[in-house]
C-alpha cells in the first residue's frame, strides 16, 4: 500500500496537481498504511504548532513591501541609476541586468518578482540594442536569483522559522553570498559580451549619474533601513519588516505610483503568497508528522553515523539531495519537506544553522532557474515570448557559474559567517 501511495503521488504530481494537496493527501494515507490512524487526533495541533510562529509575521510584512514597491515605478529608476554606473561599457544592459537585480534584491526578496519586473523593462531594451532574445532572457533569469538571498529575503525568514534560527543573523549572512552572486554574474557577462561582440561602448547615451542616484535613493536606502535596524538591535525582523512597509509606501508615493488600487491589489498578492506559503507549511507538518511516527531522523542519523559524515562532507550531501529536489519542488515546499529531516542532523554534526541557511536558500534558488519547472524560466519565458527548452539552454552557462559559487560558499563558511559574527550573532 505504501508503494502504491507513492506512485500515485508521483503521477498527481506530474498530471500538474497543486503539490501541497498531493504531500497532504498523501501523508494523511501513510498514517492508514502505517496503521497509525490514531495519531490522526492530533495530526490539527501539529500543523497549527508548525505555522503558529511569530516571525513569520515578518514574512508577510516583506511580501506586502516587495509588492508595493514594484508597482510604484521603483524598477525603471534602479535601472536608470545601474545605466548611468555601467552603460558605456560593452555588453553594458547585461551589467545594468545584474545590478538592476542586485539593487531589486534588497527591496522584493523574490526571485520570481525580481524576474517579471526585468523581464518587462530590460529585455526588450536588451533586444531593442540588438542582444539576443536567448541571452537577455537567459541573464535575467541568472540575475533574479539574487533576489532571495541579499535581504530581506522571504526564503531566509522561512528557513529561520522552520529551525529557530536567528532572522537577522541570516539576513545578515546573506549580504557577501549576494554579492558574490552577482561578482561572479557581472564577470561572465564581461566574458560573454567579448566572445559574441554584445552592443555598448563609449558612446553610448547613459542617464546623468547624480539626478539617477537621488531619484533611486529612497529604494536604495529600504535595505539599509531594514537590515540595519535588524543587526544593530533597534528592532526586531516583525518590526523591522512593519517599518519597511511604511517606508515602501513613502517610496511610492516619492516615485508617484501609490494609490488606491495598487495599494489594494498589493494586499490582495500579499494573502494569496502568504496563504500559497502557509499551506505548505500545513503539508508538510502532515509529512513530518508521520516520518517522526516512522522515525525517519532517527534513521537518517543512524545512516550519516554508519557512512562516518561529518561537517563539509555531511553538507555536500545534504547539498546534492536539495539539487535534486529543488529541480521538481518550489523552495518552500522543499524547505518545509526537507529541512526538519535533515537541518538537525548536519548542526549535530558541526554545521553552523546560519551557514547552512545561506548555503541551502542558495540552492533552493538555483532550482528556479533550473528546468524542467523553474519558477523564474517559467516567468521569463512568458513575458519574452522566449521558447522555454531554449531558454533552458542559454542560462546553462550561467547555471554553471552560479553553482560554482555554491560550492565556493560550501567550502568556506567564513564567507557566510564574517558579518553575522561580526554584529554578535
Amino acid at each position: 500500500m505504501v508503494w502504491a501511495i507513492i506512485i500515485l503521488s508521483v503521477l498527481f504530481m506530474l498530471a500538474g496537481a497543486p503539490l501541497a494537496y498531493v504531500v497532504g493527501a498523501s501523508s494523511v494515507l501513510g498514517f492508514v498504511a502505517a496503521e497509525k490512524i490514531r495519531y490522526l487526533a492530533v495530526l490539527p495541533q501539529r500543523v497549527f504548532s508548525q505555522i503558529d510562529v511569530f516571525a513569520l509575521m515578518a514574512m508577510c510584512l516583506f511580501i506586502t513591501t516587495g509588492e508595493i514597491m514594484n508597482r510604484s515605478g521603483v524598477t525603471k529608476a534602479l535601472v536608470d541609476f545601474a545605466m548611468s554606473l555601467v552603460g558605456r561599457l560593452r555588453g553594458g544592459l547585461g551589467y545594468v541586468n545584474v545590478l538592476t537585480s542586485i539593487f531589486f534584491a534588497g527591496i522584493s526578496g523574490s526571485a520570481t518578482a525580481d524576474a517579471a519586473a526585468l523581464s518587462n523593462t530590460l529585455v526588450p531594451a536588451m533586444l531593442q540594442k540588438g542582444y539576443p532574445r536567448s541571452y537577455a532572457a537567459a541573464i535575467t533569469v541568472a540575475g533574479s536569483i539574487i533576489g532571495p538571498i541579499i535581504p530581506p529575503s522571504i526564503i531566509l525568514i522561512f528557513y529561520g522559522a522552520l529551525m529557530q534560527v536567528s532572522i537577522g543573523g541570516l539576513l545578515a549572512a546573506g549580504f557577501l553570498p549576494g554579492l558574490l552572486l552577482g561578482v561572479s554574474l557581472l564577470i561572465a557577462n564581461w566574458y560573454f559580451a567579448r566572445r559574441h561582440h554584445h552592443p555598448g561602448g563609449p558612446q553610448e547615451i547613459v542617464p546623468p549619474f547624480f539626478p539617477t542616484l537621488f531619484r533611486a535613493g529612497p529604494a536604495l536606502m529600504l535595505p539599509v533601513i531594514i537590515v540595519g535596524g535588524i543587526v544593530v538591535g533597534v528592532v526586531t525582523p516583525s518590526e523591522a519588516a512593519a517599518l519597511a512597509v511604511v517606508a515602501s509606501i513613502a517610496a511610492g508615493a516619492f516615485y508617484g505610483g501609490v494609490n488606491t488600487r495598487v495599494f489594494a491589489v498589493s494586499m490582495k498578492r500579499t494573502a494569496v503568497l502568504s496563504g500559497s506559503i502557509f499551506m505548505v507549511m500545513a503539508a508538510a507538518a502532515c509529512a513530518a508528522w508521520i516520518g517522526a511516527l516512522l522515525q525517519w531522523p532517527q534513521a537518517l542519523a543512524s545512516l550519516v553515523t554508519r557512512f562516518e559524515l561529518t561537517g563539509t562532507w555531511l553538507l555536500l550531501m545534504v547539498n546534492l539531495l536539495f539539487v535534486i529536489a529543488g529541480t521538481i519542488m518550489e523552495p518552500p515546499m522543499c524547505l518545509a519537506l526537507l529541512v526538519p529531516l535533515l537541518g538537525p542532523t548536519c548542526v549535530a554534526q558541526g554545521v553552523d544553522p546560519i551557514h547552512l541557511g545561506i548555503v541551502l536558500c542558495l540552492n533552493m534558488t538555483l532550482g528556479l532557474a533550473s528546468p524542467p519547472v523553474g519558477g523564474s524560466l517559467v516567468v521569463v519565458s512568458a513575458v519574452t515570448g522566449e521558447d522555454f527548452w531554449r531558454l533552458c539552454g542559454a542560462v546553462m552557462p550561467f547555471l554553471v557559474v552560479e553553482t560554482l559559487v555554491l560550492l565556493v560558499l560550501i567550502l568556506v563558511p567564513e564567507i557566510s559567517l564574517v558579518v553575522p559574527r561580526y554584529f554578535g550573532y
